[in-house]
């Protein structure tokens, strides 16, 4: 019998995957904000319209946030997330056929239906393949993805409406998540059903007389929401998700309006805080790996690296005070990286907190939560731009991440975390 074709440190070829789906769910959610301006003018949209564009795709993003990690842990990893991001990919390319306010709203309706599966699925994932001293570095390795996604936007979408026009834009990057669909389909299984993974990694990530826990009943909700840890988390999603909704969705408008400038510079410039993003994950998550094999606990560990990045957010504040645009965009650099940094601990939690049946159900929960924070937040946006400034926005983007970080030091206890102690646990080395 010929020998079976294995690939060496497999479960990095896994967080490949996850990386570049969650840069194309960015692509195709950030696409609107760097054409909006092109779309305002061609349908006759003001603010408020846009605004309220976006309240119905965070609505429909946040209740399907929730229900998205239940259907991943009822289906599993590879399924589910396969049915997401063939959602989302046929959404992000019916934007290319929109002729009013109300068929843009639509089509973003049923992209937030399908987008928030990603995230769920990929901290899944995540649980199914990382030893726990890795996990936090895997979490910021696909995270990395959103800031990859973000800044691939603003040059990709921009060039492709110069162009061909705008509408062109949202059919190349719908179609390249069916591309990405087919490279999941032939790659991602279970470690213990991967058909891919070398005995001696399959020993690291799963142990051979583990079998992957299988949901024969419904999803612990109740449990969850009577669960302190779980309902922290919500609330802390929920105060610190519309930061970087803000970055995402009005960003490139504040540059067009505020700072005046024109498409093409929107495009050359605007991604450069999501580059400070990529570091910042991959950082964040290194930062408490690195913490742990230093003989930290878990607890002490994500949370001292969450409070590493909440330090950052008040750069926020000097955004629009700084007369240099280049200083503004600066300021923004770090704030994108600060928040990258509390990211790659905050996606974590759900995975070092919940049982691994649960782990999709509670990062729905979490993320569902941080949603209606964003449409909350958007649709306040529209208004105080619209009547007032951007100034009272930027100083609320900087004071909520320390804020936030103080909830969790004071209201989820070391006790809460499944694992204790991580060092006495076997670990591979990252790479």
């Amino acid at each position: 019998m010929a020998a079976r074709f294995t690939i060496a440190k497999f479960r990095w070829i896994v967080a490949g995957l996850l990386l570049f789906s969650t840069m194309i769910n960015y692509t195709d959610r950030v696409t609107l904000s760097v054409l909006i301006g092109s779309i305002q003018r061609d349908l006759g949209l003001n603010d408020f319209d846009y605004s309220q564009v976006l309240a119905i795709f965070l609505f429909s993003y946040a209740v399907m946030y929730a229900i998205s990690g239940y259907v991943v842990d009822r289906l599993g990893t590879r399924r589910g997330f396969a049915i997401f991001a063939f959602g989302w990919s046929v959404s992000q390319m019916l934007h290319g056929l929109i002729s009013s306010k109300w068929s843009l709203a639509g089509c973003r309706f049923l992209l937030g239906l399908s987008e928030p599966g990603n995230f769920p699925a990929a901290t899944k994932a995540i649980r199914e393949w990382f030893p726990v001293g890795e996990r936090a570095l895997g979490v910021g390795i696909f995270n990395a993805g959103s800031s990859l996604g973000a800044a691939l936007a603003s040059p990709l979408a921009a060039g492709l409406a110069v162009r061909f026009g705008w509408r062109a834009a949202f059919l190349f990057t719908g179609a390249l998540g069916l591309v990405w669909l087919g490279f999941w389909l032939l790659l991602y299984q279970p470690p213990f059903y991967s058909r891919w993974l070398s005995p001696g990694e399959r020993a690291t990530v799963q142990p051979p007389s583990k079998l992957p826990k299988r949901i024969a009943g419904p999803s612990p909700w109740s449990k969850l929401l009577h669960n302190r840890a779980c309902l922290i988390l919500m609330l802390v999603r929920f105060l610190s998700d519309p930061v970087i909704y803000f970055v995402i969705f009005w960003l490139p408008a504040y540059l067009e309006k505020e700072r005046h400038f024109d498409l093409a510079t929107i495009g050359r410039y605007a991604w450069m805080p999501y580059v400070f993003g990529d570091v910042g994950y991959i950082a964040g998550g290194w930062l408490s790996g690195w913490l742990i094999k230093r003989g930290f606990t878990l607890s002490s560990a994500r949370k001292g690296a969450m409070a590493v990045g909440a330090c950052l957010l008040p750069a926020a504040i000097l955004a629009p005070l700084v007369q240099a645009p280049g200083a503004a965009i600066a300021a923004m650099c770090v704030v994108v990286f600060g928040n990258a940094v509390w990211v790659a601990n905050l996606l974590t939690l759900p995975a070092d907190l919940f049982e691994e049946a649960a782990v999709g159900t509670g990062a729905g929960l979490a993320g569902m939560a941080g949603s209606f924070g964003g449409i909350l937040a958007n649709i306040a946006i529209g208004y105080v731009v619209s009547r007032f400034s951007y100034l009272p926005v930027f100083v609320l983007a900087g004071v909520v991440h320390p804020i936030s970080v103080l909830l969790i030091y004071r209201l989820i206890p070391a006790k809460s975390f499944i694992v204790q102690n991580p060092s006495i646990q076997e670990t591979a080395s990252a790479f």
